[in-house]
């Protein structure tokens, strides 16, 4: 995680992502830095966009936390809720299909 927060501190400043910049950064913060981790790291975010990323990132838990409204409604009404129900499902299954999608390029630094 040290690595991100790196290259999160240097967007923050406005500072290009550069093995050079994380490798100060976290020399500076007194972390053994690792050559390889830097290089994929710069890789994975080459082309990223990083304020689209942060953005997509911060919906996703309130989309999430959303989704069991519909579900105490129909709890209430038993009839509407047998065809709410796959509809509700459906809209989810396509919210985790475009966050999944839109996140592919920074899925590849948390592994």
């Amino acid at each position: 995680m040290e690595y991100i927060y790196a290259a999160m501190m240097l967007h923050s400043a406005g500072k290009e992502i550069t093995e050079d910049g994380i490798v100060s950064t976290l020399g500076a913060a007194g972390i053994d830095v690792d050559d390889a981790r830097v290089k994929a790291l710069v890789a994975a975010l080459d082309g990223v966009d990083i304020e689209s990323a942060i953005a997509q990132a911060a919906v996703a838990p309130v989309a999430a936390s959303a989704a069991p409204a519909p579900a105490a409604s129909a709890a209430s009404a038993e009839a509407p809720a047998a065809e709410a129900a796959p509809a509700a499902e459906e809209a989810e299954e396509e919210k985790k299909e475009e966050e999944e999608t839109g996140m592919a390029g920074l899925g590849a630094l948390f592994g």
